[in-house]
């Protein structure tokens, strides 16, 4: 037996040539532990969890029910372009998200488009002076290179203008190699993170900047499309080349423990 140190929702855990297999809660789909754990399995398990009663949910969570549903994955772990709630159905892009507007179980999907672009926006909590930008924006590329694992190339920007700091994460299809991390999974690992519900075993994230905790009083997860959107909303704005799907997270006051 081992421990999957990247995914603590997962049972079976065995060793194949020196790499620690388990099978995720939910789907029974085999993971690599040696890498993240994508989205479309995370949510499975998560939602199995919050079923049985055996999920802690921090407090003063703001839940967002679109955010949070039973999806159906791919053997490989992707979200299938459909899901569907009972006899509601809609179209999702690669980071799970509804792209479209909820129709009856005949709805059509064609392709999972893919999310080339998430915005990720953290607002710190009061403070008299401004954190260093430059130690900032080291320890956001360095925690999402090392604990996410994702390529530094695919961090386009790491912007602070006090108390927001945005992240900006690009990937289109065709810079993506098959062992790369998908943006959409690093967003969710990190927005979990955030939240004080890790999705890693016994290893929670502390956001320390030259060696002083900040704490966070709410992260909005921003999602871009390669291809727009089909919503019929009219309050889209015109040109607007993407939807962009708000997550709002409630953060537990503290997060604490190693960097």
């Amino acid at each position: 037996a081992c421990v999957c140190a990247k995914n603590k929702r997962v049972s079976n855990c065995r060793v194949v040539d020196g790499v620690c297999w388990c099978d995720a809660v939910g789907s029974g789909v085999s993971v690599n532990c040696n890498t993240l754990t994508s989205k479309c399995l995370l949510m499975k398990a998560e939602v199995l969890g919050s079923k049985s009663g055996r999920r802690e949910k921090p407090k003063d969570a703001f839940e967002d029910t679109d955010g949070l549903y039973d999806p159906e994955c791919e053997n490989t772990g992707v979200f299938k372009a459909k899901q569907c709630n009972g006899s509601t159905c809609w179209c999702v892009n690669t980071a799970g998200v509804r792209r479209t507007d909820k129709h009856d179980a005949d709805l059509k999907c064609n392709q999972l488009v893919r999310t080339m672009w998430i915005i990720i926006e953290m607002k710190h909590a009061e403070r008299n002076a401004p954190l260093n930008t430059e130690s900032l924006k080291k320890f956001f590329k360095d925690t999402i290179t090392s604990r996410y694992m994702l390529d530094g190339r695919y961090i386009s920007n790491v912007l602070y203008e006090k108390p927001y700091i945005t992240i900006d994460l690009k990937q289109n299809s065709s810079d993506k190699s098959s062992g790369d991390v998908d943006i959409a999974d690093v967003a969710y690992y990190l927005e979990k993170d955030m939240k004080g519900d890790s999705i890693f075993h016994n290893n929670r994230l502390n956001v320390s900047i030259d060696n002083e905790m900040v704490h966070f009083e709410k992260t909005v997860v921003y999602y871009v499309d390669e291809i727009a959107p089909e919503f019929t909303m009219k309050s889209l704005t015109p040109g607007l080349v993407a939807v962009i799907v708000v997550v709002v997270v409630a953060i537990v006051a503290a997060i604490v423990v190693l960097v």
